[in-house]
């Protein structure tokens, strides 16, 4: 027969049917609580944390950052972390605690651009050194990443000389620091150039306080100008201005010096407020004029190069620093200046003879004309120029008292105003001809030893006013047309084309009215003077006169006859008509030719 075991009494009242962990007082369900809540971290959304690695797959690597779940984050995002294990920890980012599926979502890729960017500002406001890789070049400078954020590094400043070629930075790391950042854009600014400037600083201080004038030192070239070239002289520049760089005219530093080339200089200035410092290259060597060669005087033919053409002259380098000024007076032995460039141009290779030479002010004018004799000093000029030959020249100038007129190559003479035209009273020579043009003269006076030489035009001619004064001779009409008017005369043109004149008064028609401009009537000579070429007439006289007497008023006869005529003119005879016709020939002949 088997024992009964007898077991406790079980007290049902004490039994709970609520579920698992149901049958906890609040006092021990609280105490549990806090265990389990201090096993978890405090997770926010939208912050970076640090978590810890636990698992990895091919697809995705598992972390744990004290939360309540795991989160998961896609293998590619750690390619630039091969050898991670489980145990690493790296820092991701918390997008969502909990999505749909009640997932822990977590981003390294967005932890990584938060955490540079954190950095970045940390590296500008603490004017921290960052180190960079140069990824690509760029218009205008290069690309270099930072924390796997993308920068620029502007060309400028890359070095405190300029740089010439990116392309040997890319690939390659550099320290730089960051000078601006601009979050709107994401754009990041750094320079590397203010931290070789902050190395030369004491260096170039020490270099200014060593300085003076008369000092000889080595530096590099680095920028080239039109007016010169800035040289790096160990951490300061100098200016090499274009003058002080051969004891030669060149006219850009370049013939001489290139970009990056050592060369010694001395210090001829310096300004240490400005810290300005005016350097020479030339001052190097002795100056060319000392070693002028002794035999060189007045007189002495050189040969050289036009290096400069001016207005007033050209100058004639004879060797590279020694210059002479060819004046546009010794270029010809012409009197009509002309331009120096219609004589030479920059470039030309030329002899001269040296006129003045002062070696003490380094100073020699020269001369081109003096190569040929002068043409006043020929022995035949006097036969040639003899007073009444005729010649033909080209006006060079006018002046108010006339024209000079250039007949060969130096020998100039004057044909004063006066001398252009029998009958045409000229005011001013461009009112007969004009620069450039030819005419025809005869020598009137030739002095050689003043040269000058007096010219005249008119006289090529018979005086006309010889047979004018039997054609208009005092009380005879003709017809004439007014020209023109002033306060008190009128000018008249005459037959055979001279003028005349009559006061204003004496332009009163028998109707009462009076003569105008453009106007062709019958005027009496009432003052005829061939020694001042000069005769006066009158329209009133044709009728007054015959109201006084009332006789028919003889007209002396012409060659061009009268349109109308109320009286029968006086008969020429026939010798006055020839004469009269052959003169009106040869007036129109001069005409055509001058006037």
């Amino acid at each position: 027969m088997s024992k009964t075991q007898t077991l406790p009494d079980f007290d049902w009242d004490k039994a709970d049917n609520r579920g698992f962990g149901s049958g906890y007082s609040d006092e021990e369900r609280n105490r549990l609580s806090e265990l389990y809540d201090n096993t978890l971290a405090q997770v926010n959304e939208k912050e970076v944390v640090i978590g810890t690695v636990v698992g990895i797959t091919d697809r995705e690597v598992i972390l744990n950052i004290g939360f309540k779940s795991d989160g998961l984050v896609p293998a590619s995002e750690f390619r630039d972390l091969p050898d991670m294990k489980i145990g690493d920890e790296v820092e991701v980012y918390v997008e969502n605690q909990e999505d749909p599926n009640g997932q822990l979502v977590l981003s390294r890729k967005k932890a990584k651009v938060i955490t540079a960017w954190q950095k970045i500002q940390r590296a500008l406001d603490e004017d921290l050194v960052i180190e960079g890789f140069v990824k690509r070049r760029t218009k205008g400078g290069l690309i270099v990443d930072i924390y796997s954020i993308e920068a620029f590094l502007p060309g400028s400043q890359i070095d405190v000389k300029p740089i010439r070629d990116f392309d040997v930075f890319v690939g390659k790391k550099m320290e730089v620091k960051v000078v601006k950042i601009n979050y709107a854009n994401d754009n990041v600014v750094v320079s590397h150039k203010v931290l070789i400037e902050k190395d030369l600083e004491a260096q170039r201080q020490q270099i200014l306080n060593n300085l003076q004038k008369g000092q000889v030192l080595e530096g590099v070239i680095k920028n080239m100008t039109n007016f010169g070239v800035f040289i790096d002289l160990g951490g300061v520049d100098g200016l090499l201005h274009i003058t002080d760089i051969s004891w030669g005219r060149i006219s850009h530093p370049s013939e001489l010096l290139h970009l990056d080339q050592k060369v010694n200089v001395v210090v001829l200035d310096f300004d240490e407020d400005k810290k300005r410092i005016s350097l020479g290259m030339k001052q190097l060597q002795a100056h060319p004029w000392d070693s002028l060669q002794e035999g060189l005087q007045i007189g002495s033919k050189v040969k050289g190069r036009i290096v400069n053409v001016a207005d007033y002259g050209a100058f004639l380098e004879i060797m590279p620093g020694v210059e002479g000024l060819i004046h546009v007076s010794e270029m010809s032995w012409s009197q009509h200046l002309r331009n120096p460039q219609d004589f030479l141009k920059v470039g030309d290779e030329v002899e001269a003879v040296v006129l003045t030479l002062d070696r003490n002010d380094r100073k020699m004018s020269l001369g081109i004309k003096q190569l040929t004799a002068d043409p006043w000093s020929r022995p035949e000029l006097v036969e040639k120029y003899a007073i009444g030959t005729k010649h033909k020249g080209v006006v060079r100038n006018l002046t108010n008292f006339g024209l000079f007129l250039e007949l060969e190559e130096g020998i100039d003479g004057l044909v004063h105003v006066s001398d252009l035209s029998w009958t045409k009273k000229i005011k001013h020579p461009s009112d007969f001809i004009k620069v450039g043009e030819e005419l025809e003269v005869i020598v009137l006076e030739l002095d050689v030893e003043n040269r000058r030489l007096a010219l005249g035009h008119k006289q090529l001619e018979e005086n006309p006013w010889d047979t004018f004064e039997s054609v208009f001779t005092p009380g005879s009409v003709h017809r004439c047309t007014i020209l023109s008017k002033n306060d008190k005369v009128a000018t008249l043109e005459l037959p055979y084309g001279i003028e005349g004149f009559a006061a204003l008064k004496n332009l009163q028609k028998e109707d009462g009215s009076w003569a105008d401009v453009g106007e062709t009537v019958d005027f009496k000579v009432i003052e005829f003077s061939k020694e001042e070429k000069r005769i006066m007439l009158s329209h009133s006289k044709t009728w007054q006169e015959k109201g006084e007497d009332r006789k028919p008023e003889k007209r002396q006869a012409v060659a061009k006859a009268p349109a109308t005529s109320s009286k029968e003119p006086e008969r020429a005879t026939l010798g006055d008509l020839d004469a009269l016709a052959a003169l009106k020939e040869q007036m129109e002949g001069r005409s055509s030719k001058g006037e």
